[in-house]
């Protein structure tokens, strides 16, 4: 399903498994180079029917239905780089939920600082708006840390060289008239609520394509975020 589109890269998306996890793949127009965002279960065959020359698989976050097909992708990929926030990597390697993940490890711990190592963490607010920036040819991405879903919850802004506009991809962190949830093993509501608080001071609209459902924009679910901080 082709969800956006402009003058130098389109985007398709396609939900999969059980949870309907929305995943990904942002196309270079001209080079036909992609990005993958949030493989989940039973991802592969559809991204390899769709992706010519992949540059990167990326996470907005460690939960296994935004992950699962990182494994198998690699397999395929393994010359391009798995990226994924550092403090949920631990989620990728150690199935931590029981559900049966295939281990997948990142080439690159987005936030962590030398010398640091994968292990368990609890979200904090020691991370929150943590901006990390990487190239891959055409493409600029922005990491931005939200973290209260998983201890690493991050939303990717992403843009291109040929192309004024930018867009986001929220993961778990904002939804369609919604939040994700703060009630899971390794979240916090009280981090929630501060990464809510400090999304409310982002400026800049642009569409936002979340983990589940449909498409939004950043100015519609500022205007919902004071409803939720009074329920969380």
């Amino acid at each position: 399903m082709n969800v956006f589109e402009n003058n130098a890269f389109k985007v398709l998306m396609q939900p999969f498994g059980e949870y309907q996890t929305n995943c990904y793949v942002v196309f270079d127009k001209n080079t036909q180079e992609s990005l993958i965002i949030d493989a989940g279960i039973n991802a592969i065959n559809w991204v390899l029917q769709n992706v010519k020359k992949p540059l990167a698989i990326l996470n907005t976050h460690g939960h296994f239905d935004h992950t699962w097909s990182n494994a198998a992708l690699k397999e395929y990929f393994a010359q391009i780089p798995l990226l994924c926030p550092f403090e949920d990597a631990f989620m990728l390697k150690s199935d931590c939920f029981s559900t049966g993940l295939p281990s997948s490890t990142p080439d690159i711990l987005v936030g962590a600082k030398e010398g640091e190592k994968i292990e368990e963490k609890m979200a904090n607010i020691q991370n929150l708006n943590r901006k990390n920036c990487y190239s891959f040819n055409n493409f600029s991405i922005e990491f931005i840390c939200y973290p209260g879903h998983t201890p690493g919850c991050s939303v990717i802004i992403l843009s291109h060289k040929e192309a004024e506009e930018k867009i986001m991809f929220s993961g778990d962190f904002i939804f369609y008239r919604s939040i994700g949830r703060s009630d899971f093993p390794y979240s916090s509501s009280e981090v929630m609520k501060k990464s809510l608080e400090s999304f409310l001071n982002f400026e800049e609209n642009m569409p936002v394509f979340p983990g589940h459902g449909g498409s939004t924009d950043v100015f519609s679910e500022k205007e919902n975020i004071p409803y939720w901080l009074a329920r969380i």
